[in-house]
Order: structure tokens, then C-alpha cells, then sequence
């Protein structure tokens, strides 16, 4: 098992819990780690027994033994720093969304190819035992053709910030680009994709809601400038349809979860309420005539996959893929392109919004303007 060298840029909540997560994967050394707070760098640097501290990304790019940088910073840091990241010849893992505009999750997904680096995007959903087991149905062709799909996410009134958890920087175009689009439905959005092969969004229709009260204060100091829903409708490539419900607030008591349909089956992911309860995994077909709905013990199913693989830890989380990645284990998951077509459709909702009508895809791409920050 080949050692793993990284370096961490950003040592917030996420690069906390980034952290975290690398500590249960072996030969993972986390060699230095940057953040523009001098003293907090320097605090998690004693906690984690990382023994180099950097103030500016730069440095830590400099250091010729990191192998790859771990990115966690607020989404329109996202493309600089990844972009010299790549081009200072690391590999990249970087939090989602890819950036706060389809316009720098292009330049990022170019840069890698030029630079010939991976770049890896943390979609996390891709991983958990309902997305796998809905991957191993579609491959064996149980579900037949795909034809729809419903991505959903839920929370009752659980906004950053304003209802009491996280930063102001989570409410912010300037710093998020986007709200819950951007925070939740990259997750949801992402895994759909990536079931349905990531097909190629064709014309997107969508409208975004700011409407449930929330402390004026509140509102005041975190400059609250994004969506808390977006409702959404998308035709992609081969005839597929999408459609799109993500919540940080709303006055209902839970959704469905997302789904697949297909020519000869379905399936139904666990939705949620707002006591946090989940719904089964569910699978649907015809059989002799007969409507066939089914449960499938998925942790018996996880089991048997790791059972059977050479490596079975390289799908347990989007860190460890990462890492099964670098060691040549397996190929990577193509997690940039699919998080690149997200943001395509996120952007597409917002612009939508913004028109009054439904746009194409190649809209969206031409009147992307970029959200980075300058370093």
C-alpha cells in the first residue's frame, strides 16, 4: 500500500471533518495544511499532528513532495486555488459544488485535462449502499430504458445561519454563488446523473423561492441573497426527463425521496420527514404479469460488493475512492464532469428564473460569468 502525501487548503468545518474521514484510511498522511487564520491553522496543525502550517495556498503548492491538495474552501475560492493547484502539477479533491459558476467548472475540468492531473469533485450520495445497489440494478438492465428521473431534498426550515447553524457565508452569492441548489441539491442532482449515465442537458426550465420568515436580524447580518427552494424541470439527452425539488425551508412535513423509472422497473430512494425519519429503499417491476414492489436489505447487499472486489474499500466514501485513485487501484469515477453538469443545470434553474422561460443548455454556457475570486 502506497503512502499518500497531501496537503489541506482550508482548515474550516469541512477541512475539519475532510480530516477526519482521512484518519480511517491507512497511508494517508496528511503533510501540511493552510488557511489565511494564522492561529487556526496553527491549532488544528497541533490536533491533527500535520507538521507544516501555511497562511497562503501558494506555499503549500510549493512543497514538491505533495502528491495532491485537498481544497475546502467556500465555493468561489474553489477555481483558483484548484487551478494553480493543477497547474503547479498536484492532483486535486475538491469540496462541492465544483465552483460557484459553470463558467469556472469548465476552466477547472480543462485545466485538469491540460495539466494532465486528476481532479476529483466530493459528491458524496454517489457512494452510499442505495446509490451502489440502484447501480448494480440499471447495469444488469433491470430497469430496462431510463426515461425519468426525480432528484429531491429536504429540510423543514434548517437554513445556514439564519436558523441557527453555519456561517453567513452560506447565504452570500459573493461567497456561495448559489443556496440550496448549491449546498444540497448538488448531491441529489449528482447522483442522478451519474445513474443515468450522465447524459448531456439539453433545455432546463426552473424558478427559485425566498419566502419563509426567518429572524430580520438575522437576515440583516448575513445578507441572505440565495434560493432556500428551486423547483426545477430538465430535458437531457436520449429523451430523458429530470425533475427537481430542493429544500432548506418549506412548510411541509417531508418529500419523497428521488427516483428512476424505467421501461421495465423503478426505484424509489429513501425520502424524509421533518423528524429527520427515512423511507425504505424500495425496487419496482412487472413479473409474470404481476406489479411486483420489493426492499433490499441493502447492508447485506454492500457486504457481498466488498465480499467479491479486490478492493474493497475504493467506493466506501468519496475520500477513500480518492485515494483508491491516486494508488492506481481503480479508475476514477468521473466526478468533475458529472459535478460540471450539475452546475450546468443549477445555472440553468437560476437563469430561467431570472428570464421568465424555459433555456437551452448552450444559453446557460454563453451567459456563464465567472464567480471566482481573485488571489
Amino acid at each position: 500500500m502506497r503512502n499518500i502525501k497531501i496537503g489541506l487548503i482550508g482548515a474550516g468545518q469541512i477541512g475539519k471533518l475532510h480530516l477526519e474521514r482521512y484518519a480511517a484510511i491507512p497511508g494517508v498522511e496528511i503533510a501540511a495544511v493552510c488557511d489565511v487564520n494564522a492561529e487556526e491553522a496553527a491549532r488544528v496543525s497541533r490536533q491533527y499532528g500535520i507538521p507544516r502550517v501555511y497562511t497562503h495556498f501558494r506555499e503549500l503548492l510549493a512543497e514538491p513532495d505533495l502528491e495532491a491538495v485537498d481544497v475546502c474552501l467556500h465555493n468561489n475560492f474553489h477555481e483558483p486555488v484548484t487551478t494553480a493547484a493543477l497547474l503547479a502539477g498536484k492532483h486535486v479533491y475538491c469540496e462541492k459544488p465544483i465552483a460557484g459558476a459553470y463558467a469556472d467548472g469548465l476552466k477547472m475540468v480543462q485545466t485538469a485535462v491540460a495539466a494532465g492531473r486528476m481532479l476529483h469533485i466530493q459528491l458524496a450520495q454517489l457512494y452510499s449502499k442505495e446509490t451502489k445497489t440502484a447501480k448494480q440494478l440499471i447495469d444488469a438492465g433491470k430497469l430496462g430504458k431510463p426515461y425519468h428521473a426525480r432528484s429531491t431534498g429536504f429540510r423543514r426550515r434548517n437554513r445556514p445561519f439564519v436558523d441557527g447553524y453555519g456561517t453567513p457565508a452560506f447565504t452570500r452569492k459573493e461567497t456561495a454563488g448559489g443556496g440550496a441548489l448549491f449546498d444540497m441539491g448538488v448531491y441529489h442532482i449528482s447522483r442522478m446523473l451519474y445513474l443515468l449515465g450522465n447524459p448531456q442537458p439539453l433545455r432546463i426550465s426552473g424558478q427559485v423561492y425566498q419566502e419563509i420568515a426567518m429572524d430580520e436580524e438575522r437576515r440583516a447580518h448575513s445578507g441572505f441573497d440565495v434560493e432556500e427552494f428551486a423547483a426545477g424541470f430538465v430535458k437531457l439527452q436520449d429523451g430523458i426527463t429530470l425533475d427537481i425539488a430542493e429544500s432548506w425551508a418549506i412548510s411541509l412535513g417531508g418529500f419523497e425521496g428521488s427516483v428512476i423509472v424505467g421501461s421495465e422497473g423503478g426505484i424509489r430512494f429513501p425520502g424524509a420527514t421533518s423528524h429527520g425519519e427515512k423511507h425504505d429503499f424500495t425496487f419496482h417491476t412487472t413479473t409474470a404479469d404481476l406489479d411486483v414492489d420489493g426492499k433490499i436489505d441493502l447492508d447485506v447487499a454492500d457486504l457481498r460488493r466488498k465480499r467479491l472486489s479486490p478492493h474493497p474499500d475504493a467506493y466506501e466514501s468519496s475520500q477513500h475512492h480518492w485515494i483508491a485513485a491516486l494508488r492506481g487501484e481503480v479508475p476514477l469515477l468521473e466526478t468533475a464532469k458529472i459535478a460540471l453538469n450539475t452546475m450546468l443545470i443549477s445555472e440553468g434553474l437560476y437563469l430561467s428564473h431570472e428570464l421568465g422561460r424555459e433555456v437551452s443548455a448552450d444559453e446557460v454556457r454563453e451567459r456563464s460569468v465567472s464567480r471566482s475570486v481573485r488571489l
